[in-house]
């Protein structure tokens, strides 16, 4: 996300640290060091892959999104690698170029779009989206607003989004020891979140009766911070309006 200054006085430096350390990001981030969580509070959980594996199983087809893709968009490339009709996007160009960079047979599967706006996607048009630590990076008014309003619109009834976030109320600041800078986040409450969800049609879904990951699900990164992570459905009776 881009420079922003809240009404809190959060001013998040994101496009900043992305551009000095996108590619050593992205370097890190396919090397998945970064990927296996601790403190979690389902036993079916360790990392993204995991949440990634259950998401598609969840999901009712195949074409995906993943909004803030981040530098090198590593989990596009993972999907689309496996038969996904899987799509991109970043607010910073220079995460896209990254991505493009690296992997150029995905250049035109990745761009640039910011989720404070509303997306260049049709209504209905994924079954699934991914958005792993980015609300972090954009104030609550756009949150509301249209960041979740618009990840709502663009799936299909009885699509699935997948939703990762700094977890708590307020900003947090920590020394991240991989690039050696201090980095400021916004938390956000699971329970607002979801409130905010539920208004555009879409529902939590539980933990499954064979122990599937489900529900609301708790881990600590390697910062640390703590985050929430879960899987909403969209109502299938919604209007599409």
């Amino acid at each position: 996300m881009s420079e922003c200054q809240t009404e809190g006085g959060f001013l998040d430096y994101s496009e900043d640290f992305y551009r000095s350390h996108g590619r050593r990001y992205s370097e890190v981030s396919h090397l998945r060091v970064r990927s296996t969580y601790i403190n979690t509070s389902h036993p079916a959980f360790k990392g993204d892959m995991d949440l990634q594996a259950r998401l598609v199983e969840l999901a009712p087809g195949r074409k995906g999104l993943d909004a803030g893709c981040g530098p090198g968009a590593r989990d596009v490339h993972h999907l689309w690698s496996m038969g996904f009709d899987i799509w991109g996007i970043d607010a910073v160009q220079g995460n896209i170029l990254e991505a493009q960079r690296r992997h150029p047979e995905i250049a035109d599967r990745v761009s640039v779009a910011d989720l404070r706006q509303a997306l260049p996607f049709p209504d209905t048009f994924f079954d699934f989206v991914m958005c792993n630590a980015v609300i972090q990076h954009i104030d609550p008014e756009s949150l509301k607003a249209t960041t979740l309003p618009e990840l709502s619109r663009v799936l299909k009834p009885g699509g699935v989004l997948q939703l990762m976030f700094k977890n708590g109320s307020g900003v947090i600041s920590v020394y991240d020891r991989v690039f050696g800078v201090d980095r400021a986040f916004l938390l956000y409450e699971e329970t607002k979140i979801l409130e905010i969800l539920k208004e555009h049609g879409c529902d939590l879904i539980e933990t499954g009766g064979r122990g599937e990951l489900g529900g609301l699900i708790y881990f600590t990164d390697y910062k640390p911070v703590d985050h929430c992570v879960f899987y909403v459905r969209k109502s299938k009776a919604l209007s599409t309006g």
